[in-house]
């Protein structure tokens, strides 16, 4: 029986950053130059609807549009604060809209991309590659990737959920205030109400700074205590008045469920649907790049995705179980234990640690760094295959 033709070679659901990202990684690829791709987005993506900041020791492919970079970040609590400077790294933010006008306007000069606005309504696999129905019609590909949110249905008597949510406000004051080169990377100075809660400031300008209020919990809270929490602050640095430029909001979930890296032979999850979010601290954008750099290498070498899509290291994993647990059951050790990372580790292992980048000897270093007690507790929650519970 003859095989029917496929439209496409891959075919890529939504346009946020796991699918533009793969996109244009493979419109990087010369190895994938005759490669016929679709990419299906329900969305305009024509506001500014985010930013993603990161650690960085080499070149990524989308440096040309960081919009900004620090070269310090300060770790502050009650009994410890330290501004460190960076030498392997830099830390970078890079704006939404300006990531998604970069990456379109590059595909759009590409014949080989087809750019729908379009939602996605199934995606199934077929005996010869993936099929997608959408809102503008069916269309077949030999591989499909899929970057819509995760769906799961929770087992919280087993996995642990809880989601990072902040609210930011882009501020511009009237005096000095932000020490332009250094990132608050996290102030847990404020009370943390039995949850780990920190401000975070990428500050552009003395009078120029995006101002975060940050928690982990399971619940988001009311709008207005975020923008209580913002005004507290800013109080404290000695802003008496300030326009809000800009604003943003979001709730990433963090959780130990598994996520699947794909969804049968041929269709590959991307981003948060594929766990590419870190589960202990919500950092994605270098994930994601990873991500999609190990997927175009395989295509390019072999014509398939790779046997292992992640790469992902199952001690990491353990890691992130370890500390979401110690987050639901005693939000507020967080800032202990940061502290004492910070206190007693070179920031360039904390990095590379987080990075899933150390080795066995640096894990064993970050481990004894840290007050074992909360740890040993959360080791015998995953051991009897349950989370634990808040004494």
């Amino acid at each position: 029986m003859a095989v029917p033709p496929l439209d496409f070679d891959y075919l890529i659901v939504g346009g946020g950053a796991a699918g533009l990202s793969l996109a244009y990684h493979i419109s990087q690829e010369p190895r994938l130059a005759s490669k016929r791709v679709l990419l299906l987005e329900p969305e305009t993506k024509d506001q500014n609807d985010r930013t993603w900041s990161f650690w960085a020791d080499e070149p990524l492919l989308f440096d040309g549009i960081v919009a900004h970079e620090w070269s310090k970040i300060a770790f502050r609590s009650p009994g410890y604060e330290q501004v460190f400077p960076l030498k392997r790294h830099r830390y970078k933010m890079i704006r939404g809209l300006d990531f998604y006008r970069f990456v379109r306007a590059a595909l759009a000069e590409n014949p080989r991309f087809t750019l729908l606005q379009a939602s996605v309504e199934a995606l199934e696999n077929t005996p010869h590659g993936a099929q997608a129905t959408s809102s503008t019609g069916i269309f077949t590909a030999r591989y499909a990737f899929d970057s819509r949110p995760p769906q799961m249905q929770k087992q919280p008597q087993k996995y642990r959920y809880l989601l990072q949510h902040f609210v930011g406000w882009e501020v511009e004051t009237t005096e000095d205030v932000f020490d332009p080169t250094t990132v608050e990377f996290m102030d847990f100075r404020g009370e943390q109400q039995q949850q780990a809660r920190f401000m975070y400031v990428l500050p552009f300008s003395k009078r120029h700074a995006l101002v975060e209020y940050t928690l982990f919990s399971e619940q988001v809270l009311p709008q207005e205590e975020y923008e209580a929490a913002l005004r507290e602050y800013l109080a404290q640095l000695g802003v008496t008045e300030f326009r809000i430029a800009a604003r943003e909001a979001g709730a990433i979930p963090m959780t130990d469920h598994p996520l699947p890296s794909a969804a049968g032979a041929n269709i590959i999850n991307l981003g948060t649907r594929a766990g590419r979010a870190k589960p202990s601290t919500g950092y994605a954008f270098k994930r994601i790049q990873a991500h999609s750099a190990r997927l175009v290498q395989a295509l390019a070498a072999t014509g398939m995705p790779p046997p292992d899509l992640t790469g992902d290291k199952w001690q990491f994993h353990l890691f992130d179980t370890l500390l979401l647990d110690i987050m639901r059951r005693h939000g507020e050790t967080t800032r202990t234990i940061f502290a004492q990372l910070f206190r007693r580790n070179p920031v360039e292992r904390i990095f590379d640690f987080l990075d899933e980048r150390t080795s066995w000897k640096e894990n064993l270093q970050i481990m004894n760094s840290v007050t074992p007690w909360p740890f040993l507790r959360s080791i015998w929650h995953v051991l009897r295959g349950r989370p634990g519970q808040r004494d």
